[in-house]
């Protein structure tokens, strides 16, 4: 349980590492930072692969029954991550934190549920990106990666490093808005992420 949690923690540094260098890009370079910045990304998930390290968006599509709590151990864990990564956006001289909560404020926007449908998409791509870098084909996961971005689908692992860099005086504000958005994204990060097991006949996976 504890290695779990430790590789589930190093996961979401390093989610939240790569979070940090696609706010960074956006302050820098309004035209092209954006797009740059899910190319570099895609830098957490290759961290994740790499060292075959517990990621919910990377666990969840090849989960067994019995393992839900497996699961939610791993979130935890990369929510615990996020949160030792986004100390350096409180320290940084960039408005790391400013360009965070305008994700976060764009995310209450667009509403809990639509937040969820949009993740539907995210999870579908991860769990494909993943299924190939396990066979060393690392193109997908160089091209997941940016595209989630580019649709403006919701990754919960992402989300939660974004969430923890905003101001905390304006996660106290819209708290219950907050916690039920992200409820949304898990849920359908989820549903993505085994998408093809419900699409898919058994002898197509």
């Amino acid at each position: 349980m504890i290695k779990l949690l430790r590789s589930s923690i190093y996961s979401g540094i390093a989610i939240g590492l790569a979070g940090f260098g696609f706010l960074a890009s956006g302050i820098q370079s309004e035209a092209y930072g954006p797009l740059f910045g899910s190319i570099l990304f895609s830098f957490g998930l290759l961290t994740v692969v790499g060292y075959k390290l517990k990621l919910y968006t990377g666990t969840a599509g090849f989960i067994v029954k019995g393992e839900v709590g497996m699961l939610a151990m791993i979130l935890l864990g990369n929510i615990i991550g996020c949160f030792c990564s986004s100390l350096l956006a409180r320290v940084t001289p960039m408005d790391i934190q400013g360009a965070a909560q305008n994700i976060l404020e764009l995310r209450l926007r667009t509403g809990a549920l639509r937040c969820g449908l949009l993740g539907i998409g995210c999870g579908m791509m991860m769990t494909t990106a993943v299924r190939f870098a396990r066979e060393k084909h690392y193109l997908p996961l160089l091209l997941a990666v940016p595209l989630f971005i580019v649709c403006g689908f919701t990754h919960c692992i992402a989300d939660a490093f974004y969430y923890c860099c905003v101001p905390f005086s304006f996660l106290k504000a819209h708290a219950l808005e907050v916690l039920g958005v992200y409820v949304c994204i898990v849920l359908g990060n989820l549903v993505g992420c085994n998408l093809y097991r419900i699409v898919l006949a058994k002898d197509q996976y």
